[in-house]
């Protein structure tokens, strides 16, 4: 029920390492809202043309939904963590990545044929 959706304009990094960064991130998303990480959905995509403060410098755009709420404290903590990663990973620097978070209602989430509320 969690997703984690990433646009950057970096290049696209070597394979092995988009799985090992989307496994990462996964497992820090789960931690951070107190969910199973069999449902933690991550995406990643590069060489997103994009600017930031009118800069074509490397950037990123994150999309975090979850079901439920989302305290001020998690997103505090998540976005600490996730451009973190994404700083060391990618080199694109903390102060270029926006991170936009949404609750969902149960009933707005689909799954498995079903949903969950």
């Amino acid at each position: 029920m969690p997703l984690l959706k990433i646009q950057a304009s970096v290049a696209t990094p070597d394979p092995s390492q988009v799985n090992r960064l989307l496994k990462q991130l996964s497992s820090q998303l789960a931690n951070h809202l107190h969910k199973s990480e069999a449902y933690v959905m991550t995406a990643f995509e590069a060489d997103i043309p994009m600017t930031f403060g009118g800069s074509e410098a490397p950037a990123c755009y994150l999309e975090v939904k979850s079901v439920g709420t989302i305290s001020p404290l998690q997103t505090q903590a998540i976005s600490q963590d996730l451009c973190q990663i994404l700083e060391d990973e990618l080199k694109i620097p903390k102060n270029r990545i926006y991170i936009e978070f949404n609750e969902s209602k149960g009933s707005l989430w689909g799954w498995n044929g079903t949903t969950f509320g």
